[in-house]
């Protein structure tokens, strides 16, 4: 990991960025991960620098963990991904948010 990070200027810029490679969608690798709340072999739920994250599929499992460096990786069929916090309501409302305004 020499080349990430080089990447980098400093630790703290290091902890706010985040990486996600999905690799034939059997194999998901995250950087800034800070916590694994929970999970199972159909869904994780990730607490990383960008807020809480849920990864979906089916036959997940942990690969590889390393909290202190923000790593994971995850493998399975992996279907879908998204981020859940408290910016997403503010960013983009919906047509009956904007209509009964």
């Amino acid at each position: 990991m020499q080349y990430e990070q080089s990447l980098y200027k400093n630790e703290r810029e290091r902890e706010q960025n985040q990486e996600l490679k999905l690799v034939n969608r059997r194999r998901l690798e995250l950087t800034g991960v800070k916590d694994v709340d929970s999970f199972d072999t159909e869904e994780f739920l990730l607490q990383t620098n960008l807020g809480y994250l849920v990864v979906r599929g089916e036959n997940l499992h942990m690969k590889n963990l390393n909290v202190e460096e923000g790593l994971l990786t995850i493998q399975g069929k992996i279907e879908a991904f998204n981020y859940i916090d408290d910016h997403q309501g503010t960013k983009s409302k919906g047509f009956f948010n904007k209509l009964f305004k």
